[in-house]
């Protein structure tokens, strides 16, 4: 047998991608599944956005690119920031990456190490807890509370700070719960950190565009006396429909961009090019798409939630953001997995068990609405007479 790192065994599987190949091993076998469970859009990236990758093809850019991607990209996420947050960005602080769990690899491992703690929400995007352990640090879990509607609480974080803590993992709106952690709170933050200048941040701004209710996007960028320690991911996928495309970036302190470009080139050299000059489309180019899929996405949000609550064992609270509503299933006496399994192999419906992502989101499931109106009124359906049945 060959003898591989033990570190390895420390990365653990995503439960979406397990999920999502169980229900397409499902559909092959002629089951009519539902997918409520993978988290993205529906929609198709905008034919402009398209056009420009095509031409770039055809212009001969076929070749390597610079490690931290072309000057026109960098420069428009620099404008689009400037616009979008009032934020003004130096285009050499970003770092065009292969998706947005590069920025998170780059950050977790930057900082990660034995000795050092690393906070990071709970319920929470799975990958966060699976490179702090893999990194050799302590992971220090937030736990995420209904009764606040998913938002995080400054207070709660601050106090979990201590002086081995190295680096804060905030997601805001957060996967999987659909929280938004509203202004007041991230300013009670920003402010606090002033006590503990040898913490940075990792601030997953992935789906700052899906907010809903008139609510405004806080971004930790936005604070200047924190632009030392703040690392920004974002990127193509939620916002412009470009999933498959893999492509994000990564906004880094001064003192630490070298660092990451290091890292890029010790890894994936470049991000494709064509892929770079369909994500300066997106980003200069008309924005209705993305405005009509926020639409779609807020109606189906109310849908989701009133069919939930509708269904007897289940409550659910109002997301604020991103496309997830996360159902309390603690009245249906089953374990999150369980549940999930059940309505999968029984009733077709793809979903995610809370536990998929945390200990704190045992008793919860995650449900994505990132599908249309009439599969989500199928899938609730189905769901309520599955939950009758059991």
């Amino acid at each position: 047998m060959l003898d591989t790192a033990p570190d390895i065994a420390k990365l653990r599987h995503e439960g979406a991608f397990e999920v999502l190949d169980r229900a397409a091993a499902l559909a092959a076998q002629g089951r009519d599944i539902i997918n409520l469970g993978i988290g993205q859009p529906d929609f198709k990236t905008a034919p402009h956005v398209v056009e420009a990758a095509i031409k770039a093809l055809k212009d001969g850019h076929h070749g390597y690119t610079p490690p931290a991607g072309i000057a026109a990209l960098r420069e428009a996420v620099s404008a689009d920031l400037a616009e979008r947050l009032g934020v003004a960005v130096d285009p050499g602080l970003v770092v065009i990456v292969p998706g947005g769990k590069v920025t998170m690899q780059m950050a977790i491992l930057m900082f990660g190490r034995p000795g050092v703690e690393i906070v990071y929400p709970d319920p929470g995007f799975p990958v966060y807890e699976s490179l702090i352990d893999y990194s050799g640090a302590t992971g220090v879990p937030l736990p995420l509370l209904e009764e606040n509607g998913f938002a995080f609480s400054a207070e709660a974080l601050l106090a979990r700070i201590t002086p081995r803590c190295r680096l804060i993992i905030l997601n805001n709106p957060a996967n999987p719960t659909g929280g938004v952690t509203p202004k007041k709170e991230v300013d009670k933050l920003a402010a606090g950190l002033d006590g503990h200048p040898q913490v940075a941040v990792l601030s997953d701004e992935i789906y700052g565009r899906l907010i809903y209710d008139e609510r405004r996007h806080a971004s930790l960028l936005a604070y200047p006396h924190l632009r030392d320690r703040v690392i920004l991911l974002d990127g193509w996928s939620k916002t412009y429909a470009m999933t498959g495309w893999r492509l994000g970036y990564g906004i880094w302190p001064a003192g630490l961009v070298d660092a990451a470009i290091r890292m890029a080139v010790n890894s994936y050299s470049c991000v494709n090019a064509a892929a770079q000059y369909a994500g300066i489309a997106a980003l200069s180019g008309p924005q209705a798409p993305v405005d009509d899929m926020i639409a779609a996405f807020e109606a189906r949000r109310r849908l989701v939630v009133e069919r939930l609550n509708a269904i007897p064992g289940l409550s659910c609270v109002m997301p604020g953001g991103a496309f997830y509503a996360f159902p309390n299933i603690a009245g249906t006496g089953l374990s999150a997995k369980d549940l999930e399994q059940a309505l999968l192999e029984r009733a077709g419906v793809a979903t995610i068990a809370g536990s998929s992502f945390g200990p704190h989101g045992e008793g919860y499931l995650r449900v994505s609405y990132a599908n249309s109106r009439a599969n989500i009124e199928a899938a609730m359906a189905r769901i309520r007479a599955c939950l009758a049945g059991l």
